[in-house]
């Protein structure tokens, strides 16, 4: 495996087009969803951050501001071949340094039951039970920067 790079991409550019596509394949279609016009409208409002190896794309993260002090972060997407060899590890941790950086407290997600362990493993706090997103349990998480 290359060196994989994490950084910001800009919403529109080339780069974005292809984390749509992604995020269709790693979290819609295994679900047999698609997203729509209405599922990517704030999309333009949100911080795109993309995991690439060489040229290709293969993770892609959103952070959302819900506040002065609040970020929710979604639509993690691993490309599969590479799931497992530290891509999500390595855009969280840059994603919770640049929220850090830009005074956000706190981080949180919704996280599927599949990727629970993951986030508990890089400290996130589950708070409460279940509940169902996009027809799938997920679990509400949340971590102090």
């Amino acid at each position: 495996m290359s060196t994989i790079k994490i950084g910001l991409i800009e919403y529109d550019s080339e780069q974005y087009i292809e984390s749509v596509a992604l995020r269709q394949d790693v979290l819609r279609t295994p679900l047999g969803l698609k997203f729509t016009k209405e599922n990517m409208t704030n999309d333009a409002n949100e911080m795109h951050i993309a995991a690439t190896d060489g040229e290709q794309l293969i993770g892609v993260l959103l952070l959302r501001p819900l506040s002065d002090h609040l970020v929710k972060m979604r639509q993690v997407a691993v490309k599969e071949v590479y799931q497992g060899k530290g891509v999500g590890k390595q855009m969280v941790q840059f994603c919770e340094s640049l929220c850090k950086s830009m005074g956000f407290a706190r981080i949180e997600l919704n996280a599927r039951q599949v990727a629970l362990a993951f986030y508990l493993s890089q400290d996130y706090d589950q708070i409460g039970e279940s509940f169902l997103e996009i027809g799938i349990p997920h679990f509400k998480m949340i971590k102090k920067l």
